[in-house]
C-alpha cells in the first residue's frame, strides 16, 4: 500500500517522467495551452505554477531555478518579461483544466492545459 505517496508515475521510469514535465512545463509556457492526458495534466499543473510563481519573484535567484527546469532560455525570458508581470496581483490558480473527452486510440482522458488570462 502506497499510504500518503504523492505523485503519479506514469508507468515511466524517474530520468523519462521528469524529463516528461520538464518539457510538458516549457511547451505550457510557449504556447499558452497544451492537450495531453488528464493525469499528466494534473502533475504538470504544480510544476507550471511553481514556474510563473518563481517568474513573479523576479529574482536572479528565481531566475537561475527556473533555467534549471525549463528547457529553453527564450521561455524563461518570457516567463520573467510577460508572465511574471501578468499574474503580479494573482495569488495563485494561473492554470485551467477543460476536459475534452476520451482519445480515439485508447479511451485515455484528454484534456487542455491552459493559463488564465
Amino acid at each position: 500500500m502506497s499510504h500518503q505517496v504523492s505523485g503519479r508515475k506514469l508507468d515511466r521510469p524517474t530520468g523519462q517522467r521528469i524529463a516528461l514535465f520538464r518539457n510538458q512545463v516549457t511547451d505550457l509556457l510557449e504556447h499558452g495551452k497544451i492537450v495531453t492526458t488528464e493525469a499528466k495534466a494534473k502533475e504538470v499543473r504544480g510544476f507550471a505554477e511553481k514556474m510563473i510563481t518563481l517568474g513573479k519573484a523576479g529574482t536572479l535567484a528565481a531566475r537561475r531555478q527556473a533555467l534549471a527546469f525549463i528547457t529553453e532560455k527564450a521561455v524563461v525570458d518570457n516567463l520573467f518579461g510577460t508572465l511574471g508581470p501578468r499574474y503580479a496581483s494573482r495569488a495563485g490558480g494561473y492554470t485551467r483544466i477543460i476536459k475534452l473527452g476520451p482519445r480515439l486510440g485508447d479511451g485515455a482522458p484528454m484534456v487542455r492545459l491552459e493559463l488564465v488570462e
